[in-house]
């Protein structure tokens, strides 16, 4: 099943769109559309899927999204509780590069923009932004016409002159994504994002994209510059290191709630892809405890 096409089209008189959004969860849908979407998360918590990154997310953060981009936020499963009363909460912009004309981000004062503009095709997290920054973003639904369109250049243009930033997605997704039409690639990410937590095998991938294992095999490394199973691996050890930093930091759990059936496995995936052992990594990365 290929990512969801929704419509992000602007509000009659506006020539981009701010919406707050505010439910008992955030749209279970893995989506894209032809707008930029810059997001701020006031308040919820779960697992965000952008291009192929997969990472846990929680109040406060603020990503950018490239046109196209496909992205879904799942909340995490409480809040598909009936008697839940907690609420995902966010503000989302969504805007075209040409929303003020074809021109108007190619001129010199505007070209770090355009800089920023050309980095969110892999999507941006903003790290240790000011809090500042994000009360313009969320205040953008209170202005109206010119002091919101004016606000909201200015805060593009502090988030293009913010240097503590992370890109999201891999070169190679996004590389595959805009040189290519070959809607396998859409339904193989789907299924391995749904299913990476779960016993998956290059097997059952070839049977989603209609192929032979095989001819899949020597398709996914060809596409990836990497086998299936060692993508499978980095996906999953992405997850395990944002589990123990940010969840908890108990090995084992962490272990299996990433997709892997034993500990010893875990331990040797972890250390090839990261450097360290899991022990070591909440060493570094861990805050407290």
């Amino acid at each position: 099943m290929k990512p969801h096409l929704l419509d992000r089209s602007n509000v009659k008189d506006s020539s981009f769109m701010v919406r707050h959004n505010l439910f008992k969860n955030f749209l279970k849908i893995w989506h894209y559309h032809v707008e930029f979407e810059l997001v701020s998360i006031i308040q919820s918590t779960g697992t965000r899927f952008i291009g192929d990154c997969i990472e846990k997310f929680e109040a406060g953060e603020v990503i950018l999204i490239g046109k196209n981009l496909p992205h879904m936020w799942l909340n995490d499963a409480k809040y598909f509780n009936e008697d839940c009363e907690l609420k995902a909460e966010a503000i989302a912009v969504h805007f075209r590069r040409d929303f003020l004309g074809t021109d108007f981000f190619k001129v010199p004062e505007m070209r770090h923009i355009s800089v920023l503009l050309d980095r969110a095709q892999r999507g941006i997290k903003f790290e240790h932004l000011d809090a500042d920054i994000r009360y313009k973003i969320n205040d953008l639904i209170t202005l109206e016409s010119y002091e919101r369109t004016s606000e909201f250049i200015d805060v593009l243009h502090k988030l293009a002159k913010h240097n503590r930033y992370r890109l999201l997605s891999s070169i190679g997704y996004v590389d595959t994504l805009y040189k290519t039409k070959d809607d396998r690639l859409d339904n193989i990410y789907e299924y391995i994002f749904k299913n990476f937590q779960n016993t998956i095998s290059a097997r059952d991938v070839s049977k989603v994209a209609n192929m032979n294992p095989s001819a899949f095999s020597r398709f996914f490394k060809r596409t990836h510059r990497k086998t299936f199973t060692r993508y499978l691996n980095e996906i999953r050890i992405g997850y395990a290191c944002k589990l123990l930093v940010e969840e908890y930091r108990n090995v084992a759990q962490a272990c299996y709630d990433s997709g892997f059936n034993n500990i010893s496995n875990f331990n040797k995936q972890f250390k090839e892809i990261t450097g360290f052992s899991p022990t070591e990594y909440i060493k570094i990365h861990g805050h407290g405890q």
